[in-house]
């Protein structure tokens, strides 16, 4: 697989993981999260996409993931409706940004740690800011939900499957290697 090939795929599937999350959210509703709580569907997918943003990084460097993020931030506005559209573009907006700068500021000292801080910092700011400006109210549970959510499970899923990666591509051609 060439770097170019691997760019793509990532760019595509953070395009796509935006996208969903905003039809899953429409089509879904509510599902559990774990300990009881509840999120809405795209929470998984959003929380996917802070870690594909980190990917795109890497793969594709700074020039694209501003696209990519613009990209994300007018198909949020797009795929939502009514009052949902300003809340899902502009938590999808500031959290990848923020996202963005934690992670380029963490990144020398091993993107693990960078993967893991960043998405943490974009998930809070994600989440809080969808809540208050969707009228949906910041609650205990809505927070812990959906932190839980895309801090832990997909962070962990998405450190997990880097590491899998990582290691075939090492195996394969030591030079397109990410340590």
């Amino acid at each position: 697989m060439t770097r170019a090939t691997i760019r793509a795929t990532i760019l595509i599937s953070y395009i796509a993981s935006v996208l969903a999350a905003n039809i899953v959210t429409s089509t879904w509703g509510l599902i559990p999260a774990g300990f009881g709580l509840l999120v809405p569907s795209g929470t998984y997918l959003a929380g996917l996409a802070l870690s594909l943003r980190d990917a795109v990084h890497e793969w594709a460097g700074l020039r694209w993931v501003w696209i990519a993020i613009a990209t994300g931030t007018v198909l949020s506005v797009a795929m939502s409706d009514g009052r949902i559209a300003l809340a899902s573009g502009a938590a999808f907006a500031v959290s990848e940004l923020l996202d963005l700068a934690v992670y380029s500021r963490l990144r020398r000292n091993g993107w693990r740690r960078a993967l893991v801080v960043s998405n943490i910092v974009g998930a809070l700011a994600d989440t809080s800011l969808f809540l208050w400006l969707s009228g949906f109210g910041i609650t205990a549970e809505a927070l812990t939900g959906q932190i839980l959510v895309k801090s832990i499970w997909v962070t962990a899923t998405a450190l997990g499957v880097a590491e899998i990666v990582r290691r075939a591509l090492a195996r394969h051609s030591p030079a397109t290697s990410h340590a």
